[in-house]
């Protein structure tokens, strides 16, 4: 059953739109640091989640450990680092519950227009809700909504589909009741999502081919955290999880440095694990050396090795090539290999899709968001009271994301206790140099360049991804730093 839907107010301090991972992290940061503020979530879909609530496909589970990408305030309980996707999802919707923030979401609400006006200083948001148009106003708008998509994920076009006689799911949108023992199913990817999906579909009894067009660094890692598990022996429960924590972040930034200081190393580490976890088959191994550096693009988890198990297993294989076209029964590839399949699954990607898709407007005037540039990794060049939470590309979303909710929530406090009511990030240098926003070569980042905001050359508008150097900013680093301008109430008009 659907969860109870909170009625959407007329007006309101701080809006959040979503109500996944961050943002009920923003609005259980708002509840501790700012109690006077009165704050209200909209959320597209019926229930609470994000990226944990859309996608069902087997397998789906997080991919970097949960004791970074959970909350630092509700650290992640068990001795399992990487989460289910159903347990993710309880886990914040008992944060939610557990910080009273669940009665203050109202589902099936989609932002499509935000238009600031000066001499109210505030927000008017257009949504749909219940299949009408609809308006409210806010003094202070936080967009939570992810970074892509939910609609569509993204599916190349392919030569002859029409013409396939069998099925052909995107995982996004995976069906319930599909049936897979004993089935051939050809996953087309080589990303987090297929390295996900070809075991679990080998568990259902299927026979896996994965295609990919280049191969990706994939790394085994234990299921059980041996080292969480004694910790939590040996200390108090609440040491125990900020020393697990603590651990999981330096262990992430120091080899993500070795990757980018050393990148021959790097990739001589990864690829010779690959080949001890597939027992040094030569034929086997050659799908797993990526011809781009560590970290160039997103590595790949596999929790306790479950890919290369099957691929050792010969339950599943690797096929390294590119599509020329479908036909009835299969997939044809440029060098002329078949594959016979009556199940593609094109685990190809997402489309981005930033701020969830609002449209801006600040005093009637169009707001082109790939021209601005981003203030601190959680504000934009020039809009007024608005704020984001966006996470690491090289570490987990969440981390970045709750460093950005806590900052957003200090400088709401230093706007109560100085009565100014408009915090503006204004870029004031004669020149500008800009550069991406995410320095990564994976396709749906370099699909998306023409829509995305930029980033700078230096503070605060370059785009850190080391906690450590964001943390030190963040908790040290003055609100009121000559790039954030404040605005006190619009006067008032005097009355006879």
């Amino acid at each position: 059953m659907p969860p109870a839907s909170a009625p959407l107010p007329n007006d309101i301090d701080v809006l959040i739109v979503g109500a996944g991972l961050s943002g009920i992290g923003m609005a259980c940061r708002l509840k501790m640091a700012c109690p006077d503020r009165a704050f209200h979530l909209v959320e597209t879909r019926d229930r609470m989640g994000g990226t944990w609530d859309l996608f069902r496909y087997p397998g789906i589970r997080s991919d970097s450990d949960m004791y970074t990408l959970g909350y630092p305030f509700r650290p992640w309980p068990k001795d399992e680092p990487i989460g289910e996707g159903p347990e993710i999802r309880r886990y914040v919707e008992e944060t939610a519950r557990d910080y009273g923030v669940d009665e203050k979401i109202t589902y099936g609400a989609t932002v499509t227009d935000a238009a600031w006006d000066s001499s109210t200083q505030k927000w008017t948001v257009t949504l749909t809700h219940q299949g009408a148009q609809t308006r409210l106003t806010c003094r202070f708008l936080i967009a939570c909504a992810g970074y892509y998509d939910y609609d569509e994920g993204y599916t190349p076009t392919f030569e002859g589909t029409e013409s396939f006689k069998g099925q052909i799911i995107h995982p996004q949108h995976w069906p319930e009741a599909l049936e897979l023992d004993g089935r051939r199913p050809v996953v087309i990817g080589s990303g987090a999502t297929a390295v996900t999906l070809v075991p679990a579909l080998v568990e259902k009894g299927a026979h896996v081919t994965m295609l990919q067009r280049s191969p990706s660094y994939v790394v085994a890692m234990p299921k059980t955290d041996v080292f969480a598990r004694r910790v939590r022996k040996l200390l108090p429960e609440g040491a125990a999880r900020q020393v697990i924590r603590w651990r999981s972040i330096l262990i992430g930034i120091a080899q993500y440095a070795f990757a980018r200081k050393a990148p021959a190393l790097a990739k001589k580490h990864l690829t010779e694990a690959a080949a001890e976890q597939l027992g040094n088959d030569a034929e086997a191994v050659r799908h797993f050396v990526p011809d781009y550096n560590v970290w160039d693009q997103r590595v790949c988890l596999d929790p306790d090795g479950k890919l290369f198990k099957a691929i050792k297993s010969r339950c599943a294989r690797m096929v390294t090539g590119q599509i020329d076209h479908f036909d009835e029964d299969g997939l044809v590839l440029v060098d002329g290999r078949h594959l016979d399949t009556d199940l593609v699954i094109t685990a190809t990607g997402l489309n981005i899709r930033i701020f969830g898709g609002i449209r801006f407007t600040v005093d009637d005037d169009d707001v082109s968001i790939p021209d601005r540039l981003i203030y601190k990794g959680m504000m934009v060049e020039g809009l007024p009271n608005f704020g984001f939470c966006f996470g690491y590309t090289n570490a987990s979303w969440t981390l970045k994301a709750d460093l950005s909710a806590r900052h957003l929530c200090r400088i709401l406090k230093v706007m109560a206790t100085s009565g100014r009511t408009v915090a503006t990030p204004v870029y004031g240098e004669a020149s500008r140099e800009t550069v991406p926003l995410i320095d990564f070569s994976s396709g749906y980042i370099t699909r998306a360049a023409d829509i995305m905001p930029k980033q700078g050359t230096r503070a605060p508008w370059r785009v850190h991804q080391n906690y450590l150097v964001d943390l030190a900013g963040y908790r040290l680093g003055k609100v009121e730093d000559g790039t954030l301008a404040f605005k006190a109430p619009p006067a008032r008009a005097e009355t006879s």
